[in-house]
């Protein structure tokens, strides 16, 4: 079996590694690897994908909207947060995508203890964002966003109840979601946020510590990171591309041996 990852070179370089290691603890044979594609060239991990030459992909920035398009099923959540970060090929070439976002957030709003009460502020407006407040359905949610009334366009697309906040605003006691690339290269995000909320998940991740989570650690108030999320989102992708559930903390030791 053959699998791959398309998108964004920084988050290139944990997969591979992610599910290298859970292959190997279960004893699969497959292969994972760097599927380094032009923005205008993901037609070509697509025609590999119905050859038979790879059985799934994990899809990353900036080819998310290209995979939504390509699939010719969706997963129920892929569908109401319309995006695709996996495809699974069939014998006979169809594709299925899914979304793994979901399942990280999740994931990490375990990690967190948070109750179903805690309210979620979501800053973004992109398909990360769509999948959080899928993800987050059953808390109060909060929508943020740079653009002009895009934080009401995630809510309409995903057809869940919730409030349009005001950019660099924040609501009390919320867990704050940063669907952003805001941190990704030390970026800061606004101070509003942060300083009244509960806790914080920062689905971005670098080569240091964002300045978010730097935050939240000095202030000692819990926080999950972008890894934490990568790896709740690598435990579905890897049971959507096996049919097993590999081991929670190899995954997780792999992702963090990666500098």
């Amino acid at each position: 079996m053959k699998y791959g990852v398309v998108g964004d070179p920084v988050m290139h370089s944990r997969s591979p590694a992610i599910h290298t290691a859970g292959f190997a603890a279960l004893g699969i044979a497959a292969t994972f690897e760097h599927l380094l594609t032009p923005r205008d060239s993901f037609d070509e991990i697509v025609a590999r994908l119905r050859n038979g030459d790879l059985d799934g992909v994990s899809v990353t920035m900036p080819h998310k909207d290209n995979a939504f398009g390509a699939v010719d099923m969706l997963s129920e959540v892929a569908g109401r947060s319309e995006a695709v970060n996996t495809i699974i090929a069939s014998a006979d070439g169809h594709l299925y995508g899914s979304n793994t976002d979901v399942a990280g957030v999740t994931h990490a709003l375990g990690i967190l203890s948070v109750g179903p009460q805690t309210p979620l502020l979501i800053l973004g407006a992109g398909g990360a964002a769509r999948a959080a407040v899928v993800a987050g359905a059953r808390h109060p949610v909060f929508v943020s966003a740079r653009r002009s009334g895009a934080a009401a366009e995630v809510l309409d697309r995903t057809s869940v109840e919730g409030t349009v906040v005001p950019w660099g605003e924040g609501v009390a006691g919320a867990v704050v979601v940063n669907a952003t690339p805001l941190g990704m290269k030390g970026e800061s995000l606004p101070h509003g946020p942060l300083v009244v909320g509960s806790a914080l998940l920062d689905m971005t991740y670098g080569s240091a510590e964002t300045p978010a989570c730097q935050y939240f650690r000095a202030e000692s108030l819990p926080y999950a990171d972008g890894l934490e999320m990568l790896v709740g989102q690598a435990v579905e992708a890897f049971e959507l591309f096996t049919g097993l559930v590999p081991p929670l903390e190899v995954l997780r030791q792999a992702a963090r041996a990666v500098g």
